[in-house]
């Protein structure tokens, strides 16, 4: 059993790498969207941004598979990631903060979306980025929260993605 289930993950991580980063991707973001609709979360203006960002990681597979050059979707899922890790890693910092300092921040007033209609993408992220005592609540709960389960997936694609593209360049 565990020699069939190795050898089905070989197979995957060699011959469809980009179809299961965006398919696992796609999973995470409807994950997440189920999880607000049925356990009627509010997700903050960071985690909405994490949510982009795996979407990013979902359309640079898809990149990779329709251009068939292995290499630009493994590059585009690579920075992806360490974007991802970014803005996991600034929630989990916020998350951490005291309650001084978090009431000192305000970067996140208003949903993400609103803030692109009132600031522009660049502003808005900006915003977002800087956090604010909404972005500070730990909420759900599995083990970790959203922001470390966002980070743990992020960094195994990004390790992933660098152990794939490497071999691969060894190889040819």
């Amino acid at each position: 059993m565990y020699k069939r289930i190795s050898d089905l993950i070989k197979n995957i991580f060699q011959n469809h790498f980009e179809l299961a980063v965006a398919i696992s991707a796609v999973l995470i973001i409807l994950m997440a969207l189920a999880m607000d609709k049925f356990l009627y979360l509010m997700a903050c203006p960071l985690c909405v941004l994490t949510r982009y960002v795996f979407g990013l990681i979902g359309v640079s597979a898809l990149i990779g598979i329709l251009i068939k050059k292995r290499i630009v979707g493994g590059i585009l899922i690579i920075m992806s990631s360490i974007v991802g890790l970014f803005v996991t890693s600034r929630q989990i910092y916020i998350q951490n903060m005291s309650i001084e300092e978090i009431a000192q921040l305000s970067g996140c007033g208003m949903p993400f979306h609103t803030q692109v209609e009132y600031f522009g993408l660049v502003e808005a992220i900006n915003r977002t980025l800087a956090g604010g005592p909404s972005c500070a609540e730990d909420g759900w709960r599995f083990i970790f929260n959203f922001a470390e389960w966002g980070f743990l997936f992020f960094a195994i694609y990004l390790i992933a993605s660098i152990y794939k593209y490497i071999k691969i360049d060894n190889i040819h």
